[in-house]
């Protein structure tokens, strides 16, 4: 449950009049969409009714015929601006939509809300924002009860405003906590703070979500699962725990955790509440059980899970690759056809030189050039990533994997192959 204090100072949804349908608009790019499912959580939690396009538009919609309709039956837009979000048109459109209906409308509210140390574009400049720059994570402190405040239009009372402040006190400390902790590797003190609780703990599931995640970074698991547990007994109305849990039992990968995680993550696939991450992780569990069965079905189900999320969020080079190489392996001349649409809209998102410090990315970029069919290209941006980790053998010995796969997969000649697997030699020794 949220605490109570915040259900106390937290201004109740305004009702629905005038053939309104939402109560809060968002807009966003799809690469911020881990901030905004937790606003979109806590959103929820206090009985707004929410429109985030993933979770209502569904294939075969008209986008934005579906966009327009809902801003127009909307009665707040908050817009997240963020260093992703200043390059995009998408955006922008959705800001001068919203703009106009403000002007056009009293009792429409706009909030322009920014997420990172990003200047607000001129078109925003007569606009008041709030702020979480300090809160990349998820909303929290006391900019969130001001934004809770603004999407209805009420001033904060003096009693909310001491409140307000509290709360930025005790986010600002359990934020820098939690963090020295992921930084340090300290696993065991994530757990300390997550028992100690406190008053930022329980404002929103963000926090804890920030623990679970980190726990699974350092690849504990079994503890981000526990930790998982309890944020949706506290936050049942929550999906981003839910979502966190597939993706920490599909990591762990023990006895039934593939089953699991598929379970849970399926479940949501078919409410329409999987965002393109999660998706992602949905399809992986797929690929996962054609390794042990076999079964192009199994493989064809994979690729289709990475298709839809590269469809939700065109500028995930990861799941876009994905598509690609699953193509690939089921290998017939119309899917790998296809493997090379999506190759193509990969390379316009990553480019073809390598990502600096970013060898994940930049070996995206030497797998594009495999799918092309371009070897002596694809060899050497692979070199390239290996540059930027040059001990992560475990990263290597995958991405050889992989790139072997792909090869005689495309019919690669010896010469052809000897030109990807050259960057891999390394590994020989290790062997």
């Amino acid at each position: 449950m949220i605490h109570p204090e915040l259900l106390k100072f937290a201004p109740k949804p305004a009702p629905l009049i005038n053939g309104n349908i939402w109560n809060v608009f968002l807009s966003y790019r799809s690469i911020n969409r881990a901030w905004v499912l937790n606003l979109y959580d806590i959103l929820i939690e206090l009985g707004h009714k929410v429109f985030l396009d993933q979770y209502v538009i569904k294939p075969g919609d008209i986008l934005m015929e579906k966009l327009e309709n809902a801003l127009e039956k909307s009665q707040a837009g908050i817009l997240i601006w963020s260093n992703e979000a200043r390059d995009s048109g998408w955006v922008k459109k959705e800001y001068y939509v919203l703009e106009k209906k403000a002007d056009k409308e009293d009792d429409f509210y706009f909030i322009p809300v920014r997420i990172n140390h990003v200047n607000l574009p001129p078109f925003a400049d007569n606009r008041i924002f709030v702020d979480f720059t300090a809160y990349p994570d998820g909303p929290n402190g006391g900019d969130l009860i001001k934004l809770l405040h603004a999407i209805i239009g009420s001033p904060l009372s003096p009693e909310a405003i001491k409140f307000s402040n509290d709360l930025d006190e005790s986010a600002e400390m359990a934020f820098a906590q939690v963090n020295a902790s992921i930084g340090n590797g300290r696993w065991e003190r994530l757990l300390e703070l997550m028992e100690q609780g406190g008053l930022a703990w329980e404002t929103s599931a963000a926090l804890g979500c920030k623990t679970a995640n980190g726990l699974i970074s350092l690849k504990k698991y079994t503890e981000a699962i526990d930790v998982l547990k309890k944020l949706e007994i506290k936050f049942p109305k929550s999906l981003r725990p839910k979502q966190l849990k597939g993706l920490a039992l599909a990591r762990r990968g023990i006895a039934n955790d593939i089953e699991d995680a598929q379970e849970i993550l399926g479940v949501l696939n078919h409410l329409n509440h999987l965002d393109p991450e999660s998706l992602g992780i949905y399809a992986r569990t797929w690929m996962d059980r054609y390794i042990v069965s076999n079964d192009i079905n199994d493989l064809k189900q994979s690729r289709k899970l990475y298709a839809d999320a590269f469809e939700k969020s065109p500028d995930d080079s990861y799941t876009g690759i994905n598509a690609a190489a699953k193509s690939i392996m089921i290998g017939t001349h119309a899917d790998i056809a296809k493997a090379y649409e999506y190759a193509e809209k990969v390379q316009k998102i990553v480019g073809t030189s390598p990502i600096p410090n970013d060898y994940w990315k930049t070996a995206t970029v030497a797998e594009v050039f495999l799918i092309k069919k371009q070897f002596k290209e694809a060899g050497e941006m692979y070199a390239e990533a290996i540059l930027i980790e040059p001990k992560s053998f475990g990263s290597h010995k995958s991405t050889k994997k992989q790139a072997l796969k792909l090869s005689e997969k495309l019919q690669a000649s010896a010469n052809e192959k000897s030109l990807v697997l050259e960057a891999f030699k390394h590994l020989d020794s290790l062997n």
